[in-house]
């Protein structure tokens, strides 16, 4: 009878050394993932922020937000008239407050 303990002891010791040997390579297995999904989400998130700023840059520059072109004061010979010579204004004499006296005949 006591080839019946040891055997089940033995089959309890590699059950144990089989769990083990499962959660080790969950471990591995885990670690190797989340290393690829961070460096999955640090590519991603690098090109979306590149993508970001390529769109506002466009907005910017040739969309809907471009500033208005301002218009340029160039003078051109051709399209102003030229100067015309206006009289000197004259002196009037103002009118006195006190009426003037005219004649009775």
């Amino acid at each position: 009878m006591a080839t019946g303990g040891k055997d089940r002891e033995g089959r309890e010791s590699r059950e144990r050394a089989r769990v083990y040997q499962a959660r080790q390579q969950l471990h591995e297995d885990q670690a190797k993932r989340r290393r690829r999904d961070n460096l999955l989400a640090g590519v991603i998130g690098g090109i979306l922020i590149l993508g970001v700023l390529g769109v506002q840059t466009l907005y910017f520059t040739a969309g809907p937000g471009a500033p208005e072109p301002a218009p340029s004061v160039t003078p051109s010979p051709s399209t102003t008239p030229a100067p015309v010579d206006t009289p000197a204004p004259t002196e009037t004499p103002l009118p006195s407050v006190e009426p003037t006296p005219t004649p009775t005949p």
